[in-house]
């Protein structure tokens, strides 16, 4: 039987509109399965497994100069968490730690190293069982003779240590230049705090690593220094009103000699 003409319009329109409705799922289909599926955001605590000191360290260093203190100390021990956890390290923008370079974008504040570890020990931790990890790592720093770590390939053979009594680092560079006599601008002193990084960072996770086996102790407690003068300042003090640190030591910013304690010049 012959098709006549308003009879073949209507079959290909029929046919073409099925054809059209075929393709337009098929398209629908395939940008749906090329749309980016929504990534739950893993909550805090971040899984640990327990990592080497040294190599942490070494990757803490390599990272000082690849941006910063910061970014070195947390990409130190993040960055074996990565090659050892994967995820969620491996979700996380460790570059943005970079900010934290020399004290917060150069303005000398917190040492960065210090800021790094504090934030990767974070990741791992809620607020009640984190802070005794970061205490302690704060308070070994204004302590201990720093740097302690040697790099395995150092830019510099020797590099001296100092004790910062302070957690800031304008005060930790500032103590190690009159000490060592070099320039807070040399290349002697990037180094020192590039072996600095990699102290913080080994001691970190040796911390953590105690933890892991549940035979952590915190071992630098509140000098005694300080706790005289938390006895006036402090929130039942006399003299209460007070801002203050309840770990470091006043003395690096104060002069206890003399009451009224002045900030020294």
């Amino acid at each position: 039987m012959e098709m006549t003409t308003t009879t073949r319009r209507q079959f290909l329109k029929t046919v073409g509109g099925v054809t059209l409705g075929v393709v337009a799922v098929s398209g629908a289909s395939t940008l749906l399965a090329c749309a980016p599926k929504k990534v739950e955001a893993q909550e805090l605590p971040w899984p640990y497994q327990k990592l080497d000191p040294v190599a942490t360290a070494e990757r803490a260093y390599t990272a000082y100069y690849n941006g910063g203190c910061m970014y070195g100390a947390f990409e130190g021990i993040v960055g074996e968490l990565r090659d050892k956890v994967g995820a969620p390290y491996d979700q996380f923008p460790a570059a943005m730690m970079k900010y934290g370079g020399a004290g917060v974008a150069g303005w000398g504040t917190l040492c960065g190293a210090l800021n790094g570890a504090a934030a990767a020990t974070y990741l791992l931790h809620d607020s009640k069982t984190g802070n005794p990890i970061i205490n302690e790592v704060f308070g070994w720093y204004g302590a201990e003779q720093l740097p302690n770590y040697k790099p395995a390939s150092p830019k510099f053979a020797n590099i001296s240590s100092t004790a910062a009594n302070s957690q800031l680092c304008h005060a930790s560079v500032s103590e190690w230049c009159t000490r060592s006599g070099f320039k807070a601008t040399s290349p002697e002193r990037a180094e020192r705090c590039a072996w600095l990084t990699a102290s913080v960072a080994k001691y970190a996770v040796e911390l953590l690593n105690q933890q892991a086996d549940s035979s952590f102790k915190l071992v630098h407690t509140v000098p005694a220094s300080v706790k005289e003068c938390l006895s006036c300042h402090s929130g039942s003090g006399s003299v209460g009103n007070v801002h203050t640190s309840n770990q470091s030591t006043c003395t690096s910013c104060h002069d206890v000699a003399k009451h009224p304690i002045p900030l020294r010049k």
